[in-house]
């Protein structure tokens, strides 16, 4: 009886339009090109990270990571790091 006239709880909430604004014109050509330029390291340390075997850590660095950046994250999301991913849940459980 009680919990029908309880409200519930939103945990999202609208970002600030220029936030987002600026999301879109600023930081997502700054983290494409982030994205290009990581790739382009990546490819010329690869035969490096090859050899120490780690080419999935440095590949996940320099590529992986600014990719979902730009590309994966909702507009004006800056907190997308401080989550764990959908992954790293289902590992625990």
């Amino acid at each position: 009886m009680g919990l029908a006239t309880a409200t519930p709880a939103l945990a999202g909430c609208d970002p600030d339009p220029a936030v987002v604004a600026a999301d879109a014109v600023v930081m997502r050509p700054a983290l494409f090109a982030t994205t290009v330029a990581g790739t382009a390291i990546f490819v010329a340390v690869l035969p490096i990270a090859a050899i120490s075997k780690s080419v999935k850590s440095t590949a996940r660095a320099l590529v992986v990571a600014p990719a979902k950046a730009t590309f994966t994250r909702a507009l004006g999301d800056f907190d997308y790091g401080d989550r764990p991913s959908e992954d790293e849940i289902a590992a625990n459980y």
